[in-house]
C-alpha cells in the first residue's frame, strides 16, 4: 500500500505498459484516473484495478484522444474536481511509426508528434499546476530505448521520444524548486500485443539484439513507474532509466 492515498493520472491505460502500470498502482492503494481512446477496454482495466483489493475506489474512467487538447485539460480539471489533489502522473500514451525516412509523410509527424509530445507536454503543464499546491509529487514519462539510441525505419518514432527526454530533463529542472520530480522510464523490447504482431523474424531479430535474451514484460516497467510515483524515490528526479534488458538496437 505504498502509494495508499495518492492520486494518479495514467494515459494509455488500457493496454500494454499503461494496463501493467495501472494495475500495479492499484495494487498499490492509488486511486486512479484512467484515459484511453477505447472505452470498453478502459473499462476492462478499471475492473481488474477494482478487483485487487487495494482499498481505493474504483478508478475514473476517460475516454480521450490525447491530439484533442482541450479533453486533456478537462481530465485534469475533473480529477480535482472529484478529489482537491493530484499526486502523480504516467504519461504513458503514444502511438507507433515505422517506415524509412523517406516515406514519411507531413500529417505522419502531425499526428505522431501530437500524441507523442504535444499531449505529454501539456498533460505535464496542468499537472505541474496541481501538484505546485502541495509542492510535492511526481510526473513519470514513457519514453523508449529508440529516442536515446534510435533505430533504422524509425526515425519519426524515435525523434518523439528524444523530445520527451529533453522534456524531462528541462521540466525536472524547471521543477525542482516546487518540490516536483520528473523522471522517464525508457522500455527497451517489451512483450506486448504490438510486438507478439510482429513478423517472426523480425520478432527474433529483436530479441537477438537483447543481452539478456529475452523480452521484457510490461510489469517489469511498472514496477519502475511505481518506485517513481511512491516514497522510495523523493530524491530521484531528472532521470532517464532504462529497462531494456541490456538492448543494443
Amino acid at each position: 500500500m505504498r502509494l495508499a492515498g495518492n492520486v494518479i493520472v495514467v494515459t494509455g491505460a488500457s493496454r500494454g505498459i499503461g494496463r501493467a502500470v495501472a494495475l500495479e498502482c492499484a495494487a498499490q492503494g492509488a486511486t486512479l484516473a484512467l484515459t484511453a481512446r477505447d472505452p470498453d477496454a478502459l473499462e476492462l482495466v478499471a475492473d481488474e484495478c477494482a478487483s485487487l483489493g487495494g482499498g481505493a475506489p474504483r478508478p475514473r474512467c476517460t475516454a480521450l484522444d490525447l491530439a484533442a487538447i482541450d479533453g486533456i485539460q478537462r481530465l485534469f480539471q475533473d480529477v480535482f474536481a472529484d478529489h482537491g489533489r493530484l499526486d502523480g502522473l504516467v504519461n504513458n500514451a503514444g502511438i507507433l511509426h515505422e517506415g524509412l525516412l523517406g516515406m514519411i509523410r507531413a500529417e505522419d509527424v502531425d499526428r505522431v508528434l501530437a500524441v507523442n509530445v504535444r499531449a505529454p507536454l501539456m498533460a505535464m503543464q496542468f499537472a505541474a499546476r496541481l501538484l505546485a499546491r502541495r509542492k510535492s509529487g511526481s510526473i513519470v514519462n514513457l519514453a523508449s530505448i529508440m529516442g536515446t539510441r534510435g533505430a533504422a525505419g524509425l526515425s519519426l518514432y524515435a525523434a518523439s521520444k528524444a523530445a520527451i527526454v529533453g522534456a524531462t530533463l528541462s521540466a525536472a529542472k524547471e521543477l525542482a524548486p516546487r518540490g516536483i520530480r520528473v523522471n522517464a522510464i525508457a522500455p527497451g523490447f517489451i512483450d506486448t500485443d504490438m510486438t507478439r504482431a510482429m513478423p517472426v523474424a523480425a520478432h527474433a531479430r529483436r530479441v537477438d539484439s537483447i543481452g539478456m535474451a529475452r523480452a521484457g514484460t510490461a510489469e517489469e516497467v511498472a514496477h519502475v513507474a511505481a518506485f517513481l510515483l511512491g516514497p522510495d524515490s523523493t530524491y530521484v528526479t531528472g532521470q532517464i532509466i532504462g529497462v531494456d534488458g541490456q538492448m543494443t538496437v
